[in-house]
């Protein structure tokens, strides 16, 4: 029988708890794989993080950056670690507690670099931790690209402020060898009417689970974040995404796309967005789509939207998995097209919304050639 209260209405459904916010990782419970974050993800590669195992390997980190851009390393008791990033998981705190510190890029207001700076982590085996921060001054220009190789055991805290009428490209690479595990939690701030474009393009490793996070620290803010993952045969590639809209009149869109193929091959994408109560003229919208090219991958995909608020200008999402139109590869070949090229344009095109984006040609074209050697792989 249904309980009632004394306005005679049963009562609201309980609200999941709040993830805990601290930098301490006992502070965060072990997870167990029946939690909502990790009922997708395997839990025994993840162990040595999870744990927090003091590292044992080594990750080289290298910063190319243009005159007039400050790189130092931080303590991590200075006011930039955690001025975006509060951790919400073990591993993200145990990133922030092992990596010792941070390494610190300041971009000065009303800069405009016209060339990228570029971060580059290459593992070298073992358990790696590390934490960067990318502070962009207000109404300065920058494009930030963050480059991922080697092997290791690896956690990865990165946080972005975008200050005040700034604009910032943001470019992570995950292009690890095959035995290679990633957990990052990338969290960004936008600020009033501020520009944040976001690409993630995930290729690599046995597992990566990458966490981006964007909130509004002023009204007018527009963020868009999108990303590519080819998910290969025993790969697991995780994108678990949350905007957080509690500012007025802010504008986000996120737009990602993956293709998956041989034997257990398993990709997830979480799209979490809330609009709070006061975000007043929010125009939110999120896309997921992926591509099975062969039998025995499986792709996961679960968009979800909170509104609190009735007066937004725009709020949707929308998710497809679909397996390759062999009616197109016919309609190609019949034009005398091979079979592999034919398979490799409509990939390709597939992937071309979120390759336009990446301003940076010769990281555009790396990305297209792994994508073709994948598909050579397997005779395309």
């Amino acid at each position: 029988m249904a309980v009632i209260d004394a306005t005679g209405r049963p009562p609201a459904a309980a609200a999941p708890a709040a993830p805990v916010r601290s930098r301490d990782p006992e502070a965060h419970p072990v997870p167990t794989g029946r939690e909502e974050a990790w009922r997708f993800t395997p839990l025994r590669p993840l162990k040595p993080l999870i744990a927090g195992q003091e590292p044992d390997g080594k990750i080289d980190i290298s910063v190319a950056a243009p005159e007039g851009v400050e790189v130092e390393f931080v303590d991590a008791d200075d006011p930039r670690v955690g001025r975006v990033l509060t951790p919400v998981d073990r591993v993200a705190a145990f990133a922030t507690v092992r990596a010792g510190g941070a390494v610190a890029v300041t971009v000065p207001g009303e800069t405009e670099l016209t060339e990228p700076i570029v971060a580059a982590l290459r593992g070298e085996g073992g358990v790696c931790y590390s934490h960067l921060v990318v502070e962009v001054g207000p109404f300065a220009r920058a494009t930030v690209v963050l480059d991922h190789t080697g092997t290791a055991k690896y956690a990865g805290n990165v946080e972005v402020h975008v200050g005040h009428g700034a604009s910032v490209t943001f470019v992570s690479l995950q292009d690890w060898d095959d035995d290679a595990v990633h957990a990052g939690a990338h969290a960004f701030s936008v600020g009033r009417d501020a520009k944040l474009r976001a690409t993630h393009l995930t290729l690599g490793g046995h597992l990566v689970r990458i966490n981006p996070t964007v909130d509004y620290r002023g009204p007018g803010g527009d963020a868009e974040l999108a990303g590519l993952f080819f998910t290969d045969a025993g790969q697991h590639q995780e994108h678990r995404l949350l905007v957080t809209h509690l500012e007025r009149n802010c504008r986000s869109r996120v737009t990602y796309k993956g293709a998956l193929q041989g034997a257990d091959a398993h990709s997830v994408w979480i799209g979490d967005v809330l609009i709070g109560a006061d975000a007043v003229g929010t125009d939110t919208y999120e896309i997921n789509r992926n591509l099975v090219l062969t039998d025995g991958a499986r792709a996961d995909s679960v968009p979800n939207l909170e509104i609190l608020t009735g007066e937004v200008a725009g709020a949707g999402h929308a998710s497809a998995t679909g397996r390759f139109d062999d009616e197109v590869l016919f309609y190609l070949m019949a034009r005398g097209i091979p079979a592999g090229e034919a398979r490799r344009l409509v990939v390709r095109g597939f992937f071309g919304e979120v390759l336009d984006r990446i301003d940076v040609p010769a990281l555009r074209d790396r990305v297209m050639a792994a994508v073709d050697a994948e598909l050579s792989a397997v005779g395309a």
